[in-house]
């Protein structure tokens, strides 16, 4: 039979990458840990690769999220010129053509 495959957490993945380019020791890491050294090195390779795209902003998904609420701003004001016009409408029902 083979091996059972673990799984890791991403912070424990992070934890572990990050003391291994910290001590500049990534055998000794994964020896610690219990995991393979090439297991830590591809951690490692991956947090210095995507390292810099942790602290970007994600403009495109706060721009969708503003036009969302745009969209049910301009609903709200449509909705609210519908009731505006009937009550208007309303009142000039009521009124009496003398203006008494």
């Amino acid at each position: 039979m083979g091996k059972l495959r673990r799984s890791h957490s991403p912070q424990f993945k992070f934890d572990v990458a990050f003391k291994a380019m910290s001590t500049n020791q990534p055998a000794e890491t994964a020896r610690l840990y219990g995991i393979t050294t090439g297991m830590v090195t591809k951690w490692v390779a991956y947090i210095k690769a995507n390292g810099p795209h942790l602290f970007e902003t994600h403009p495109d998904k706060e721009v969708a999220q503003l036009k969302t609420h745009v969209e049910k701003l301009e609903q709200i004001v449509g909705k609210k010129e519908v009731e505006l016009s009937l009550m208007k409408n309303f009142v000039d029902f009521y009124t009496s053509p003398s203006g008494k």
